[in-house]
């Protein structure tokens, strides 16, 4: 699985849906920006970095492959976003 080294979230104040942007380092070698927390529908998910294309849709930039390393990196994200709150407590 993934060797995430470093986990850097920023809150979003009155963004509307997106709640943080985080940044992850795997093998403290490999940088990915712009990953979003979005609370949606059911809940918080985990966007990942895109860019919009000339007809409007947009297209993941980098993502994971698999089910399970989706679900890694969500529960990495989710844990580190979750501790803001309480390291402000």
């Amino acid at each position: 699985m993934l060797n995430i080294t470093d986990i850097r979230i920023k809150k979003v104040v009155g963004s509307g849906k997106m709640k943080a942007v985080a940044s992850i380092t795997i093998d403290d070698a490999f940088v990915i920006h712009d990953i979003k927390v979005v609370d949606g529908h059911n809940g918080l998910f985990v966007a990942m970095p895109s860019k919009k294309l000339p007809d409007g849709d947009f297209r993941d930039v980098a993502h994971p492959i698999s089910v399970e390393a989706r679900a890694f990196l969500q529960e990495k994200i989710f844990s580190a976003y979750e501790g803001l709150d309480e390291a402000q407590e």
